[in-house]
């Protein structure tokens, strides 16, 4: 197996948790190092590996793929700057702060040959792909309205400063929205037109922290909403069909065990308790089923062997730069609409 050489633009949350373990543990990559600005913390969890200097340092390295797992302010000057290097590259969400930026570096990767994936982990979320299997084997008949939920209580400002800092990259609407987004185009496609409130909710917060986006299609709608002020949750996944509904909460289990520095597998990784099942309530066969439905087994391990894949095999990459443009565009339209309290026509 040809071995990928891999390295991280950040060794912070995000390197640690959510790249390294996963990079490490796929046997087609080779974990090469990190840039690490002040806090040279990687050599502390994979001794054999580097840390670089600076960014150039770490390009001019025999290096296949970069992550890009800084600030989403930064995402499009390094992205660019990985793919004029020619390597392969990962981008985390947001993308990028803007639709522009994101067709640009589509269309860099493309004329340099290589692989742009953007970091949509939660598409292999236990409690999303059973969603998922639920709307493609039609149980609930025709569609009505979606709404999906990432909630949280939490009015404290963010110890991070750069998500708490006023700029072009910061706030829910590209920290949990671009999850809630990219979700309902896997499953929908682009809607037809958007509208959006997005509001400021915390004391002394400067950066949004509160979104209801509602996506208009031709005979459905899709809501998503997240914000800091839920204490209570609601199910995180509400599907309405014209023969039932499916009601799921929120419960995969694999940031909350990668943060506990549990070790990724392909056996026992992302199952969730059987206390998160979700309920499906419809109609089959004109008999009537009120039932608790299995939860599938999530696992960010296939982003990843799809980005191999991808790079080994030449063939698409499992979160495409275009699907990453389509998201910025939902987003832009989001700001948009708020901004004139219309919908707005993509």
């Amino acid at each position: 197996m040809q071995k990928i050489r891999t390295a991280l633009l950040s060794y912070g949350m995000s390197g640690k948790v959510f790249h390294a373990p996963f990079i490490s543990f796929h046997k087609g990559f080779e974990l090469i190092g990190s840039w690490e600005r002040s806090k040279k913390l990687i050599r502390e969890d994979y001794s054999s590996v580097k840390s670089y200097a600076t960014l150039e340092a770490l390009l001019e390295d025999d290096v296949d793929l970069v992550i890009v797992n800084t600030p989403v302010e930064t995402h499009y000057e390094y992205a660019k700057k990985v793919l004029l290097a020619g390597k392969h590259a990962i981008v985390e969400k947001a993308f990028t702060t803007t639709v522009a930026q994101a067709q640009e570096l589509a269309a860099v990767a493309k004329e340099r040959g290589v692989k742009l994936a953007v970091f949509q982990n939660r598409r292999w979320d236990s409690d999303f792909k059973t969603v998922q299997k639920i709307i493609l084997e039609k149980k609930l008949g025709d569609i009505v309205e979606a709404e999906f939920h990432f909630d949280r209580y939490n009015p404290l400002l963010s110890p991070k400063s750069h998500k708490e800092t006023a700029n072009s990259g910061a706030g829910i609407l590209k920290d949990l929205g671009p999850h809630l987004i990219d979700q309902a185009l896997c499953l929908f496609g682009l809607p037809e037109s958007v509208f959006a409130d997005i509001r400021i909710t915390r004391e002394h917060s400067l950066v949004d922290d509160y979104l209801d986006i509602l996506l208009y299609y031709p005979d459905f709608r899709v809501r998503l909403k997240a914000g800091f002020f839920v204490r209570e949750a609601v199910p995180s996944f509400i599907i309405h069909g014209k023969k039932g509904s499916f009601l799921k909460p929120r419960g995969d289990v694999q940031e909350d065990d990668l943060k506990l520095g549990k070790k990724p597998n392909l056996d026992s990784w992302g199952k969730e308790p059987k206390s998160k099942e979700g309920t499906l309530h419809t109609e089959i066969d004109n008999d009537i089923f009120n039932v608790k439905v299995e939860t599938l087994q999530g696992n960010y391990y296939d982003f990843f062997d799809g980005v191999y894949n991808s790079i080994s095999n030449d063939v698409s990459e499992p979160v495409t730069a275009q699907d990453g443009v389509h998201v910025m565009q939902i987003i832009e339209a989001a700001i948009q609409s708020s901004a004139q309290k219309k919908a707005i026509n993509l």
